[in-house]
């Protein structure tokens, strides 16, 4: 008897050791993943980073800069936390919406923002999601509540004519937005996503195995249930996917080939649950969110012939 009570002493003392390992990395997994970038405010690095990667883009800043063109706005989303974004209003009724990816901010995605005012001729607003930038918030969204900060910066800025365009962590946001019904009074509302996970779950699960050689289970479940019980959101809720198959709107697909951060196969499968309109490019030679970077003329085109398609 007594070695059966000894015996089961030493199984409940293991269970209970493994069960407090499995909460400390699940808490530590869940702030390294949702934890924001700490210079997320430091503007003048994001905008030396901008000028080396895209040269093209410093001379559209100053010359922003020197009409009072390129505008700080703020809002106070639903939360009660004030979110900012950059605004240039170029009088049109075309206005394109730029979705940064995760840990970045909207100033590293002026070159999209070049792109949409100066050779598209979109009015541009470039926000900072939660906890980026000048936004307020300690953890970031991957995507699930941003969605609803990018609706109301979608309502502010209505025009007759609308695109929401996202990379990577700003793609699954744009993809998660497309189910939700869209401002009325906008004419036409369109979407591109570059480089988009399927899901929170899918993209954490690969990033687990590639980074630590780990399983899925028990950490990702323990982990998203965490999430659940701090955020009010799971990381198998959190999907791409699901929202893009019941999207009514247009929506461009584009996924460099050689991009394994998040990897091009998510495309085919987002792009396969997607119902019509839609459309697809295949990058090649394009590493994660390195599309526009290495084909930046074909990019452009791409994007207006989609924007001038008829539904």
């Amino acid at each position: 008897m007594k070695r059966i009570c000894r015996i089961a002493w030493v199984i409940g003392m293991i269970v209970a050791v493994l069960l407090v390992v499995l909460t400390g990395a699940s808490f530590y997994m869940l702030d390294y993943s949702l934890s924001p970038d700490p210079m997320r405010e430091d503007a003048d690095s994001c905008y030396r980073q901008l000028y080396e990667d895209y040269p093209e883009t410093a001379e559209w800043v100053d010359s922003l800069r020197r009409k009072d063109a390129l505008r700080d706005t703020f809002l106070t989303m639903a939360s009660g936390e004030r979110h900012h974004a950059y605004y240039v209003n170029k009088g049109s009724q075309k206005t394109a919406l730029v979705i940064h990816g995760w840990r970045d901010q909207a100033i590293k995605f002026f070159f999209l923002g070049r792109m949409y005012e100066r050779e598209l001729g979109y009015n541009i607003v470039v926000p900072d999601l939660h906890a980026s930038g000048k936004s307020e918030g300690e953890t970031i969204g991957m995507g699930w509540n941003d969605r609803l900060d990018v609706m109301q910066w979608m309502q502010t800025f209505q025009t007759d004519t609308m695109v929401v365009h996202g990379v990577s962590m700003g793609a699954a946001t744009t993809m998660m937005l497309s189910s939700m019904q869209m401002p009325q009074g906008v004419k036409d509302i369109r979407f591109i996503e570059d480089c988009g996970y399927t899901s929170v779950w899918d993209e954490f699960d690969g990033q687990l195995k590639e980074q630590f050689g780990l399983p899925a289970f028990p950490l990702l479940y323990t982990t998203s249930l965490l999430c659940r019980l701090r955020y009010g959101w799971s990381f198998g809720e959190a999907s791409a996917l699901n929202e893009a198959a019941k999207c009514p709107y247009p929506m461009l697909f584009i996924h460099g080939n050689k991009d394994t951060f998040v990897p091009t196969e998510m495309v085919h499968r987002l792009y396969d649950a997607k119902p019509e309109p839609k459309a697809l490019w295949v990058v090649s030679g394009a590493d994660h969110a390195q599309s526009y970077k290495t084909h930046q003329a074909e990019y452009t085109v791409k994007v207006h012939d989609y924007l001038m398609t008829i539904k």
